[in-house]
């Protein structure tokens, strides 16, 4: 189970790097902000701090992620689990959150929110095996 639990983690990981390009160094390209809902440039230019912002949180989230999975199988096993726990269930919580903001954002916080919800889960699981 753990190696699943790493496999889903990781790819959480990945998604919120992904997540962090998009709205840290691509939000003004208009393919980048209409995946996001806006409408104009202008909408884009003036959130763009916002959204600077977030993609950081995002890319903070992924770097816990990973860092939890690498430090499980350096040995560090409660460090490693705990980190990868705290960041896992941020994501998921934080997609919890986005879908409380509207049925339209269902799809977005599946994204978000699936990998890490089966990593978490399945990281319990081998931890308690």
């Amino acid at each position: 189970m753990a190696v699943v639990a790493s496999v889903f983690l990781v790819l959480a990981g990945l998604i919120h790097v992904y997540i962090f390009v998009l709205e840290s160094l691509r939000w003004r390209h208009p393919a980048t902000w209409k995946i996001f809902g806006l409408t104009s440039q202008a909408d884009a230019d003036t959130t763009a701090p916002l959204a600077y912002n977030q993609g950081f949180y995002n890319l903070f989230l992924a770097v816990g992620v990973v860092l939890g999975v690498i430090l499980y199988w350096a040995g560090a096993v409660p460090a490693g689990a705990a980190i990868a726990l705290f960041a896992g269930l941020s994501m998921v919580l934080a997609a919890a959150v986005l879908i409380s903001t509207g049925r339209r954002n269902l799809r977005s916080a599946s994204i978000q929110g699936l990998a890490p919800l089966i990593g978490v889960v399945t990281l319990i699981i081998a931890l308690v095996s």
